[in-house]
């Protein structure tokens, strides 16, 4: 039996069906504008061309056209060279007893792109830069500041910085309790008590709602956000009289060096005396390289110092929430499960609200299901709760405490004589009223909400460059992979340039069609089957948006 031919499903439609989706992608284009004008989007202007009755129009069209093939022979010439420069590197490959003075001349840019990179790779381990700049500061500060986190003030606190500040010379060290009001208030006057027997200490908040310097916000209308907890800057009034009677005991103009461990606050402090976002600052670790001055006033000036660096001899503990490279050195899981083995682990399930738990595995486990942490089938994501984890310690938003040990002892590098000497030319009377008002005004959390944590002692730093240990192949394998991934974001850039500014002349343009019909198939089916795929097909969802 011949098989019947079979007709194709028709694609007209009915005015009303026609009609009513006409009127559906209107209405959805509508809903469109209205919010991009909400969120402050306009829609690119078309660019008029030049007016006819513009003078010397022909000119302006002939010289848009030179310029737009400068830039087209440009990019040719640019592919051209990027080719002859990997044709050489293969014939050095595969011949490398080829000398390069035989080859052609590379073209003045790559040149100096090249030497730029051969600079980058020979620079030495960027650790023992970190000691360089801070034996700089060091040297050039009057009074140093070293900045304790107040959840931890005996494990920020590096015996042989302290060392070398007492042997170079007549210079003074304050300590500044930051991040007080993570802890609760009886907890943050003991540390006080047992720290200003020592050195003269200061108790401080930083502040967060500070605006880039230079940047002027004008005439923006900005929604009204909840106030944060650490907006408003508390012991500033008191470090700076500190500084100050100092400054007037001392006869002249005084320079004063922060320092301390990463993510104790170091530049925050200096942006709140400030006032203003002057220092970069952040929740990951090691974002300060370099020192930066920053001039307070005529007769004060503050130094920014990179973080201390901490010897790798030191507990895994203390590792994971002082060093900035502990996650890549070792394993997320292993870090945060040797913070938590320091943990109260009945305080950690109520403040991660989790079940009890019997191992970190557990734990990590458990706070991946929680925050709905998975991996690919469906599994917790063991190590991604771990890393949570770690950033939320190491952050500024987690409150746990340690309690200071039950009796006093100074410390082995200090003796009365030093003691008595860092106190003299600081008006300490002051400075006690004014930590006192500091602990009042902070409203720190309750002793119930906080977690306890138990601290590892002092932790010991990293002052001469010999004492570094060097990296290993694989780091720098990974360093001189991301110097190649520099030199080739260089060549590229100025064809970026130039391709952003012809993507610039195209105007955006808002398209739109009409759904496709389904058509019906090639597979033998009776005529009663092609009337019932016809019907569906009729069937049109209104509820949907059309684009």
């Amino acid at each position: 039996m011949k098989r019947p031919k079979l007709k194709k499903a028709s694609k007209r439609m009915t005015c009303h069906k026609r009609y009513k989706i006409q009127k559906k992608v209107r209405e959805h284009h509508r809903k469109l504008r209205k919010e991009a004008k909400k969120q402050g989007r306009r829609k690119p202007r078309k660019d008029p061309g030049v007016p006819n009755s513009a003078p010397f129009k022909e000119a302006l069209l002939r010289e848009a056209e030179l310029r737009k093939q400068r830039l087209e022979e440009l990019k040719q010439q640019q592919k051209l060279d990027r080719q002859k420069e990997q044709e050489k590197k293969r014939k050095l490959e595969t011949n490398p007893g080829v000398k390069a003075s035989n080859l052609e001349p590379v073209n003045e840019e790559y040149g100096q792109r090249k030497a730029k990179n051969k600079a980058k790779a020979g620079k030495q381990n960027p650790k023992k830069l970190y000691c360089q700049e801070l034996k700089k500061v060091i040297e050039a500060s009057d009074v140093v500041l070293e900045v304790l986190d107040a959840r931890d003030p005996l494990g920020c606190r590096c015996p042989q910085v302290e060392e070398a500040i007492v042997q170079g010379g007549q210079k003074k060290l304050v300590l500044v309790l930051n991040k007080s009001d993570l802890v609760p208030k009886e907890n943050l006057e003991n540390w006080l008590n047992y720290l200003k027997k020592e050195l003269p200490t200061v108790v401080f908040r930083a502040s967060t709602n500070l605006k880039d310097k230079g940047k002027i916000i004008k005439h923006l209308k900005l929604k009204k956000r909840a106030p944060f907890k650490n907006e408003v800057c508390v012991g500033k009034e008191g470090l700076w009289k500190l500084l100050r009677s100092f400054q007037e005991t001392y006869g002249k103009a005084i320079r004063v060096g922060v320092i301390g461990f990463p993510n104790v606050g170091k530049s925050s402090i200096i942006n709140s005396l400030k006032q203003e976002r002057i220092c970069n600052v952040g929740v990951s670790m090691g974002l300060t390289r370099c020192m930066q001055v920053v001039t307070l006033d005529k007769q004060i000036t503050v130094i920014d110092s990179p973080s201390c660096i901490v010897s790798p001899l030191n507990s895994a503990s203390t590792l994971a929430l002082r060093s900035p490279a502990s996650i890549e050195m070792v394993k997320p899981v292993e870090a945060a499960s040797a913070i938590l083995s320091q943990a109260d682990a009945r305080q950690v399930v109520l403040k991660f609200t989790v079940p009890d738990f019997k191992n970190p595995l557990e734990f990590f486990t458990l706070l991946a299901q929680r925050r709905g942490l998975h991996q690919k089938g469906g599994s917790p994501n063991v190590e991604g709760a771990a890393k949570l984890m770690w950033s939320e310690w190491t952050g500024a938003s987690l409150g746990y405490y340690c309690h200071p040990p039950t009796s006093w002892t100074p410390s082995p590098h200090f003796n009365e004589g030093i003691m008595t000497d860092m106190k003299q030319g600081f008006n300490l009377e002051e400075l006690e009223k004014n930590n006192a008002h500091s602990i009042h005004s902070i409203r720190g959390p309750r002793s119930a909400r906080s977690i306890l944590f138990q601290s590892s002692g002092l932790t010991n730093g990293i002052i001469e460059e010999k004492d570094i240990p060097e990296e290993l192949p694989r780091q720098k394998q990974q360093e001189e992979g991301e110097d190649h991934n520099d030199l080739d974001s260089d060549q590229e850039s100025v064809d970026e340039e130039a391709d952003e500014e012809s993507l610039a002349m195209v105007p955006a343009e808002e398209t739109w069609a009409l759904p496709e019909e389904s058509q019906a198939d090639e597979s033998a089916q009776s005529y009663i089957s092609d009337k019932m795929a016809e019907e569906e097909d009729d069937a049109y969802d209104f509820s949907t948006d059309y684009v």
